[in-house]
Parts: structure tokens; C-alpha cells; sequence
């Protein structure tokens, strides 16, 4: 019989705590106990991924956001770790770990893009290296070709939004940092990197990163990061043989493109 605990210290492995940031909160946040047979792997735990695994009959669902983020003072059945008690399901949230663990956010990022010779930056969430040259637009574009095809996103033209800042040189060291990493351009650039591929950047991150000669391209959070699903869970499924893995199909960004 595999417990919840096991899942936890595969997971453990795979994204070792102590590579979290000290403000994050990963972890096993809900723990309802009980017998693992079938396990869903998604970015968010919404309410509509609960009732996903409940349907599905999964008693643990690994995500990579924390649903648990902030200190609780109540609880109500409009609260997803409610929910989560309440259809006896746990949840095993790996977050920044996750982020800066080896085959984890960025590193699938990274091989997303063929980034070769990489080395880790910021702290060892990103990822910086060599890639065959390519002009900005064009490495949106890839992006928003790839990144939909991973993310639960049929329509490429809408589902996946990519913008982007091109300062006119071609991009043969790319940086990467999946979700809000826009602020980290400095960084980037100390790294030699032409461009950074991130999930969200500001306007100000934008103007700063073009004036100081770093590309800047903003492919959106969710999209940055959910590809890390299809990871996790061969992870698990190498781990666990005897546990039914399965990537939530009903985590979506929150967002609807015009």
C-alpha cells in the first residue's frame, strides 16, 4: 500500500525543501491520510481541479503553487483547502523548489528552448545558456507554438499570449525563469544573456532590460510553468509503479485573451 508520506518523500527528492526561498510554503499542506492509488498532478489547485480528482478518484493531487500561501484565520466551503478536507483529498504543493531543482520549472523550460551549456542564476531558479542564434520575434513566436501545445491550450492563437521587447540583436544566450521573473533582468544580464524569457514583466522591466541592451520576452506565468506537470508526473510513475499518475486536463490559466 502506498501512503500519502511516500508520495511526500518522492516529491521530497525530486524538489529538495531546503532549495525553497524562506518566504515560500511548500510542502505537505493538506494531509487526509489514507490508502495512494491514483495521484493528479497540476499547477493550481482550483476548485475545479478538485472535483477533477474527486471524479477521478485521486486522493492526492502534487501541484506546484502552494494552496496554502498565507497564514489562515478561517476557513469556508468557498476555500479550496476546505474543499480538499472535505472530498479527502491531500495536497503535496512544491513551489520555489521546484522551481530551482535539477529537471525541474526551468530546467524543463530550459530544454523546451534547447538552451545547451547551461548553468543556474538568480539564486538557482533560472537558467542561462547557449542556444542556436534566433531573432527575438522569432523566439516569441517558438513560444507561443510550444508552450500552447503544452498547456491545456488548443487555440495557439489566443490561449497562449506571448509580448515582448526586442532591442534588434539576435538572441544566442537565452535566459529563462518561469513565472514572475521579470524583475530579475539584472541578473540576466550579469549572466552574458541577450534575452530573457520569462512569465510576467512590468512596463518598467521592460524599458530597464531594452535600455540596458537585454531582449525581453513575457510568455505568460501559467504557461511557463505547467509544462512541468508532464515532468512531475513521470517522476512519480518511475517512483511509484504502483500508483495510477494523471496531469490534471481541467487546470487552465485564469486568464481569457481577446
Amino acid at each position: 500500500m502506498t501512503t500519502v508520506q511516500q508520495v511526500y518523500e518522492v516529491m521530497q527528492r525530486l524538489a529538495p525543501p531546503e532549495l525553497a526561498e524562506h518566504w515560500d510554503n511548500p510542502g505537505l499542506l493538506v494531509d487526509c491520510g489514507g490508502e495512494v492509488r491514483r495521484v493528479l498532478v497540476t499547477l493550481d489547485i482550483t476548485p475545479e481541479v478538485v472535483a477533477e480528482a474527486a471524479a477521478k478518484q485521486c486522493t492526492v493531487i502534487v501541484a506546484h503553487h502552494p494552496v496554502i500561501f498565507d497564514p489562515l484565520k478561517r476557513l469556508c466551503p468557498a476555500d479550496v483547502p476546505y474543499q480538499l478536507v472535505q472530498a479527502g483529498i491531500s495536497a503535496i504543493c512544491m513551489h520555489t523548489n521546484l522551481d530551482a531543482a535539477e529537471g525541474g520549472v526551468n530546467d524543463v523550460l530550459a530544454d523546451l528552448f534547447g538552451i545547451r551549456q547551461r548553468t543556474a542564476f538568480a539564486d538557482g531558479c533560472g537558467r542561462v545558456g547557449d542556444i542556436d542564434p534566433i531573432t527575438v520575434p522569432e523566439l516569441a513566436a517558438l513560444a507561443q507554438c510550444k508552450l500552447a501545445a503544452l498547456c491545456n491550450a488548443p487555440d495557439t492563437g489566443t490561449a497562449v499570449q506571448v509580448k515582448f521587447a526586442d532591442t534588434g540583436k539576435p538572441v544566442r544566450r537565452l535566459a529563462v525563469i518561469s513565472g514572475a521573473g521579470g524583475s530579475l533582468f539584472a541578473e540576466a544580464i550579469a549572466e552574458g544573456a541577450d534575452c530573457l524569457l520569462t512569465g510576467e514583466a512590468n512596463h518598467h522591466h521592460a524599458l530597464d532590460a531594452k535600455r540596458l541592451g537585454l531582449s525581453l520576452i513575457a510568455a505568460g506565468h501559467y504557461a511557463t510553468e505547467f509544462p512541468v506537470t508532464a515532468a512531475v508526473a513521470a517522476a512519480l510513475r518511475a517512483a511509484l509503479p504502483e500508483v495510477e499518475v494523471l496531469v490534471s486536463t481541467e487546470n487552465r490559466d485564469p486568464y481569457t485573451y481577446l
